[in-house]
């Protein structure tokens, strides 16, 4: 099988990224995005969908505020694993992983349709687990991190599905499980399947 690999660098007025990505890697992790979260939650993603990650921020526009550097690294992170995956010839395609933390659940749901969709984290809101009630760290919260999975899910083309049952209101703990299970979802989703002669769609093509 041929090596399943990119190298992606992204240079605009307001950040300049690059990313290495191995599909088929062994948990080699090296990211500085400048968002210690962030950095935090693609160490995990890496090392439970056993990807060899490299992202590096060379300067982002942090005197205003992170939003675009965790925009823009959601953006070629995306660009990154849908060069390395081609034309998808042999991939299961679809993948869903359950993760828990404390009380809280993440369930995600991917699929390499090329047809992008993320609407955000869709939160079974309780008296504890209420969107507009989960903390921020760092100044990071739930917001910035459904701006992350949006550019990643556009870039990538993926329908990427989460959900998070539970009761915490720490960002923390609620974030934690979902990157764990996008890394395990996403390893399923683009493992090759031996039975799979072709790309894996009716249609003979992901765009």
């Amino acid at each position: 099988m041929a090596q399943r690999i990119s190298e992606k660098l992204r240079k605009t007025s307001e950040t300049e990224i690059s990313v290495k990505l191995n599909i088929d890697g062994t948990e080699v992790r090296k990211i500085k995005t400048g968002i210690g979260l962030l950095d935090h939650m693609l160490d995990l993603f890496a090392y439970w969908g056993h990807f060899d990650l490299e992202a590096i921020v060379n300067w982002g526009d942090f005197n205003i505020d992170i939003h675009h550097t965790n925009e823009d690294v959601g953006i070629v992170l995306g660009q990154a694993f849908k060069e390395a995956l081609g034309d998808k010839q042999g991939i299961n395609r679809i993948g869903s992983a359950s993760v828990p933390m404390e009380e809280v659940t993440a369930t995600v749901t991917v699929d390499i349709s090329g047809r992008s969709f993320f609407k955000g984290i869709q939160v079974q809101a309780t008296h504890l687990l209420d969107p507009a009630k989960i903390s921020e760290t760092e100044g990071y919260s739930l917001e910035y991190a459904n701006h992350f999975f949006e550019s990643f899910a556009k870039n990538m083309g993926l329908n990427l599905i989460i959900e998070l049952k539970g009761g915490n209101r720490d960002l923390h703990t609620n974030l934690e499980p979902v990157f764990k299970a996008l890394g395990i979802a996403l390893d399923q989703a683009t493992q090759i399947d031996p039975r799979r002669k072709g790309i894996p769609s009716t249609k003979g093509v992901i765009d």
